[in-house]
Protein backbone atom coordinates (compact mmCIF):
# COMPACT_ATOMS: atom_id res chain seq x y z
CA UNK A 1 0.00 0.00 0.00
CA UNK A 2 1.34 3.87 -0.75
CA UNK A 3 2.46 5.64 2.05
CA UNK A 4 -0.40 8.45 0.65
CA UNK A 5 -3.06 6.12 -0.27
CA UNK A 6 -7.03 7.29 0.42
CA UNK A 7 -7.47 4.17 2.52
CA UNK A 8 -4.08 5.02 4.71
CA UNK A 9 -5.79 9.01 4.67
CA UNK A 10 -9.17 7.71 6.23
CA UNK A 11 -7.35 5.20 8.49
CA UNK A 12 -4.62 7.91 10.14
CA UNK A 13 -8.35 10.31 10.47
CA UNK A 14 -9.89 7.26 12.13
CA UNK A 15 -6.80 7.32 14.66
CA UNK A 16 -7.71 11.12 15.38
CA UNK A 17 -10.81 10.74 16.14
CA UNK A 18 -10.35 7.64 17.92
CA UNK A 19 -7.74 9.39 20.26
CA UNK A 20 -9.46 11.45 23.27
CA UNK A 21 -7.99 14.68 24.20
CA UNK A 22 -7.24 13.03 27.70
CA UNK A 23 -5.58 10.35 26.64
CA UNK A 24 -1.91 10.07 28.06
CA UNK A 25 1.06 11.23 25.97
CA UNK A 26 3.20 8.53 26.36
CA UNK A 27 5.35 7.54 23.44
CA UNK A 28 4.16 3.56 21.83
CA UNK A 29 7.68 3.12 20.26
CA UNK A 30 10.51 5.13 19.48
CA UNK A 31 11.75 7.05 16.72
CA UNK A 32 14.02 6.22 13.54
CA UNK A 33 17.77 6.27 15.21
CA UNK A 34 18.51 8.65 12.70
CA UNK A 35 15.51 10.64 11.86
CA UNK A 36 14.01 12.13 14.92
CA UNK A 37 10.55 13.62 15.64
CA UNK A 38 9.08 17.40 15.60
CA UNK A 39 9.20 18.88 18.89
CA UNK A 40 5.95 19.20 20.56
CA UNK A 41 5.06 15.22 19.42
CA UNK A 42 4.05 11.90 20.89
CA UNK A 43 4.22 8.63 19.09
CA UNK A 44 0.86 6.77 18.88
CA UNK A 45 2.06 3.99 17.33
CA UNK A 46 5.54 2.45 15.73
CA UNK A 47 5.78 -1.17 13.91
CA UNK A 48 9.40 -1.83 12.99
CA UNK A 49 10.33 -5.29 10.71
CA UNK A 50 13.60 -6.68 9.58
CA UNK A 51 12.22 -6.88 6.13
CA UNK A 52 9.65 -5.45 4.16
CA UNK A 53 8.01 -3.47 0.82
CA UNK A 54 6.83 0.40 0.80
CA UNK A 55 5.67 2.21 -2.31
CA UNK A 56 7.32 5.99 -2.30
CA UNK A 57 5.46 8.59 -4.62
CA UNK A 58 8.01 10.17 -6.82
CA UNK A 59 5.87 11.89 -9.33
CA UNK A 60 2.28 12.54 -9.76
CA UNK A 61 1.81 9.47 -11.61
CA UNK A 62 4.18 7.20 -10.68
CA UNK A 63 5.54 5.21 -7.36
CA UNK A 64 8.78 3.30 -6.52
CA UNK A 65 8.73 0.25 -4.89
CA UNK A 66 11.49 -0.24 -1.83
CA UNK A 67 12.49 -3.22 0.02
CA UNK A 68 14.64 -3.34 2.88
CA UNK A 69 14.42 -2.94 7.02
CA UNK A 70 11.15 -0.73 7.98
CA UNK A 71 9.47 1.74 10.26
CA UNK A 72 5.97 2.94 10.20
CA UNK A 73 5.71 5.62 12.83
CA UNK A 74 2.88 7.74 13.65
CA UNK A 75 3.36 10.70 15.36
CA UNK A 76 0.68 13.08 17.15
CA UNK A 77 0.52 16.54 18.78
CA UNK A 78 0.85 17.28 22.03
CA UNK A 79 -2.13 18.86 24.11
CA UNK A 80 -1.28 22.44 24.26
CA UNK A 81 1.96 22.41 22.32
CA UNK A 82 2.37 24.69 19.35
CA UNK A 83 0.46 23.83 16.12
CA UNK A 84 3.26 23.55 13.20
CA UNK A 85 2.07 24.25 9.34
CA UNK A 86 2.59 21.19 7.34
CA UNK A 87 4.97 22.71 5.29
CA UNK A 88 7.50 23.89 8.71
CA UNK A 89 6.57 19.73 9.16
CA UNK A 90 7.92 19.44 5.71
CA UNK A 91 10.86 21.74 6.21
CA UNK A 92 12.18 20.24 9.15
CA UNK A 93 12.37 16.67 7.99
CA UNK A 94 13.26 18.04 4.29
CA UNK A 95 16.36 19.99 6.45
CA UNK A 96 17.38 16.47 7.99
CA UNK A 97 17.33 14.52 5.13
CA UNK A 98 19.65 17.41 3.15
CA UNK A 99 22.17 17.68 5.85
CA UNK A 100 22.69 13.62 5.52
CA UNK A 101 22.98 14.42 1.77
CA UNK A 102 19.88 13.48 0.93
CA UNK A 103 17.42 15.21 -1.38
CA UNK A 104 13.72 15.53 -1.83
CA UNK A 105 12.11 13.29 -4.78
CA UNK A 106 8.50 14.19 -4.58
CA UNK A 107 6.12 16.86 -2.98
CA UNK A 108 2.21 17.65 -2.48
CA UNK A 109 1.35 19.66 0.55
CA UNK A 110 -1.32 22.42 1.55
CA UNK A 111 -2.43 24.05 4.16
CA UNK A 112 -4.17 20.91 5.53
CA UNK A 113 -1.60 18.10 4.71
CA UNK A 114 0.44 16.41 2.06
CA UNK A 115 2.74 13.91 1.46
CA UNK A 116 6.51 14.14 0.79
CA UNK A 117 9.37 11.76 -0.12
CA UNK A 118 12.80 12.06 0.10
CA UNK A 119 16.12 9.65 0.26
CA UNK A 120 19.07 10.07 1.98
CA UNK A 121 22.23 7.96 1.70
CA UNK A 122 22.47 4.78 4.11
CA UNK A 123 25.49 4.72 6.83
CA UNK A 124 26.39 1.51 5.76
CA UNK A 125 25.65 1.41 1.86
CA UNK A 126 22.14 1.63 -0.20
CA UNK A 127 19.64 4.14 0.56
CA UNK A 128 17.08 5.41 3.10
CA UNK A 129 14.18 6.04 1.88
CA UNK A 130 11.74 8.56 3.78
CA UNK A 131 7.57 9.15 3.46
CA UNK A 132 6.03 11.81 5.41
CA UNK A 133 2.71 11.83 5.71
CA UNK A 134 0.94 15.02 7.17
CA UNK A 135 -3.01 14.88 7.94
CA UNK A 136 -5.58 17.59 10.26
CA UNK A 137 -3.26 20.45 9.68
CA UNK A 138 -0.34 19.31 10.90
CA UNK A 139 -1.96 17.97 14.00
CA UNK A 140 -0.82 14.02 12.81
CA UNK A 141 1.98 13.19 10.79
CA UNK A 142 3.56 9.66 9.88
CA UNK A 143 6.85 8.52 8.55
CA UNK A 144 7.65 5.29 6.66
CA UNK A 145 11.05 4.64 6.26
CA UNK A 146 13.36 1.62 4.37
CA UNK A 147 16.83 1.38 4.51
CA UNK A 148 17.67 -0.60 1.30
CA UNK A 149 18.44 -4.17 1.68
CA UNK A 150 18.25 -7.13 0.42
CA UNK A 151 16.74 -9.96 3.03
CA UNK A 152 18.83 -11.82 4.91
CA UNK A 153 18.18 -15.56 4.68
CA UNK A 154 17.00 -17.02 7.79
CA UNK A 155 18.67 -19.91 8.49
CA UNK A 156 16.67 -23.45 9.34
CA UNK A 157 19.60 -24.53 11.34
CA UNK A 158 23.08 -23.44 12.27
CA UNK A 159 26.21 -25.85 12.18
CA UNK A 160 26.09 -26.02 16.29
CA UNK A 161 22.38 -26.54 16.04
CA UNK A 162 22.59 -29.62 13.88
CA UNK A 163 25.68 -31.08 16.02
CA UNK A 164 23.49 -30.90 18.33
CA UNK A 165 20.59 -32.51 16.62
CA UNK A 166 23.01 -35.22 15.36
CA UNK A 167 24.31 -36.17 18.99
CA UNK A 168 20.97 -36.70 20.23
CA UNK A 169 18.82 -38.49 17.57
CA UNK A 170 21.76 -39.18 15.04
CA UNK A 171 19.98 -37.69 11.79
CA UNK A 172 18.77 -34.36 11.06
CA UNK A 173 15.92 -33.58 8.54
CA UNK A 174 16.61 -29.89 6.17
CA UNK A 175 13.81 -28.43 4.19
CA UNK A 176 15.71 -25.20 3.87
CA UNK A 177 18.01 -27.42 0.86
CA UNK A 178 15.91 -26.28 -2.31
CA UNK A 179 16.09 -27.51 -5.68
CA UNK A 180 13.97 -26.42 -9.05
CA UNK A 181 10.62 -28.32 -9.27
CA UNK A 182 11.66 -31.64 -10.85
CA UNK A 183 15.04 -31.09 -10.82
CA UNK A 184 18.13 -32.02 -9.24
CA UNK A 185 19.67 -27.96 -9.39
CA UNK A 186 19.85 -26.51 -6.74
CA UNK A 187 18.58 -23.28 -5.62
CA UNK A 188 20.80 -20.17 -4.90
CA UNK A 189 19.24 -19.64 -1.36
CA UNK A 190 20.33 -23.11 -0.33
CA UNK A 191 23.88 -21.68 -0.01
CA UNK A 192 23.78 -20.58 3.39
CA UNK A 193 22.49 -23.39 4.69
CA UNK A 194 24.94 -25.67 2.72
CA UNK A 195 27.84 -23.37 4.29
CA UNK A 196 26.23 -24.89 7.82
CA UNK A 197 26.60 -28.39 6.76
CA UNK A 198 29.90 -27.55 5.82
CA UNK A 199 30.78 -25.90 8.70
CA UNK A 200 29.35 -28.53 11.00
CA UNK A 201 31.57 -31.23 8.90
CA UNK A 202 35.03 -29.10 9.11
CA UNK A 203 33.95 -27.86 12.73
CA UNK A 204 34.33 -32.05 13.85
CA UNK A 205 36.35 -34.00 11.83
CA UNK A 206 35.61 -37.51 12.70
CA UNK A 207 31.96 -37.03 11.42
CA UNK A 208 30.23 -39.26 8.32
CA UNK A 209 27.41 -38.70 7.14
CA UNK A 210 24.70 -40.21 4.76
CA UNK A 211 23.03 -38.14 2.96
CA UNK A 212 19.22 -39.06 2.09
CA UNK A 213 16.89 -37.40 -0.73
CA UNK A 214 13.15 -37.87 -0.12
CA UNK A 215 10.07 -36.09 -1.91
CA UNK A 216 6.81 -35.93 -1.95
CA UNK A 217 4.14 -38.37 -4.01
CA UNK A 218 3.73 -36.27 -7.02
CA UNK A 219 4.74 -38.64 -10.15
CA UNK A 220 5.68 -41.48 -10.61
CA UNK A 221 7.41 -43.91 -8.48
CA UNK A 222 10.32 -44.84 -10.63
CA UNK A 223 11.01 -40.71 -10.99
CA UNK A 224 10.65 -39.67 -7.88
CA UNK A 225 13.05 -42.57 -6.33
CA UNK A 226 15.62 -41.03 -8.97
CA UNK A 227 15.24 -37.81 -8.72
CA UNK A 228 15.73 -38.47 -5.01
CA UNK A 229 19.40 -39.99 -5.57
CA UNK A 230 20.54 -36.96 -8.04
CA UNK A 231 19.14 -34.82 -5.48
CA UNK A 232 21.56 -36.34 -2.80
CA UNK A 233 24.19 -36.64 -5.07
CA UNK A 234 24.09 -33.18 -5.79
CA UNK A 235 24.15 -31.86 -2.11
CA UNK A 236 27.51 -34.04 -2.03
CA UNK A 237 28.91 -32.80 -4.63
CA UNK A 238 27.80 -29.12 -2.77
CA UNK A 239 29.70 -30.31 -0.03
CA UNK A 240 32.57 -31.67 -1.55
CA UNK A 241 33.37 -28.18 -3.78
CA UNK A 242 33.58 -26.66 -0.10
CA UNK A 243 36.22 -28.59 0.84
CA UNK A 244 34.64 -31.73 2.89
CA UNK A 245 36.81 -35.04 1.69
CA UNK A 246 34.35 -37.17 -0.81
CA UNK A 247 34.99 -40.16 1.32
CA UNK A 248 33.11 -38.81 4.33
CA UNK A 249 29.78 -38.87 2.34
CA UNK A 250 27.24 -41.24 1.04
CA UNK A 251 24.09 -40.56 -0.43
CA UNK A 252 21.04 -42.46 -0.53
CA UNK A 253 17.61 -41.53 -2.36
CA UNK A 254 14.23 -43.12 -0.92
CA UNK A 255 11.61 -41.69 -3.67
CA UNK A 256 8.07 -40.63 -1.30
CA UNK A 257 9.04 -44.32 0.44
CA UNK A 258 9.03 -42.54 3.32
CA UNK A 259 6.84 -39.63 4.31
CA UNK A 260 6.72 -37.91 7.61
CA UNK A 261 3.36 -35.93 6.29
CA UNK A 262 0.33 -36.62 4.58
CA UNK A 263 0.80 -36.20 1.40
CA UNK A 264 -2.77 -35.23 0.58
CA UNK A 265 -1.94 -31.33 1.28
CA UNK A 266 0.71 -28.69 0.06
CA UNK A 267 1.73 -28.52 3.64
CA UNK A 268 2.14 -32.03 3.86
CA UNK A 269 3.91 -32.12 1.05
CA UNK A 270 6.18 -29.92 1.51
CA UNK A 271 7.47 -31.58 4.65
CA UNK A 272 8.18 -34.51 2.94
CA UNK A 273 10.42 -32.86 0.44
CA UNK A 274 13.64 -32.81 2.31
CA UNK A 275 17.47 -33.74 2.60
CA UNK A 276 18.36 -35.60 5.83
CA UNK A 277 21.35 -35.69 7.24
CA UNK A 278 22.28 -39.15 9.23
CA UNK A 279 25.33 -39.58 11.52
CA UNK A 280 27.42 -43.34 10.12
Amino acid sequence: MSFRSPLYFLLACLVLLAVPAWAQEEDEGKDHPRIPRMPGYYITGAIETDFDAFEFEVSDADVKRVEGRSWRIDYRLKEGARLPSPLEVVRNYQNQVKARGGRSVHQNVDSTGGAVTMVMPGEGGGEVWVGLLITNSGEMYTLSIIETAEMKQKLEFSASQMAEQLASSGRVALRGILFDTGKATIKPESESLLDEVAKLLKDDASLQLTIEGHTDNVGQKPANLELSKRRAAAVKAALVARGIAEERLTTQGFGDAKPVADNATEEGRAKNRRVELVKK
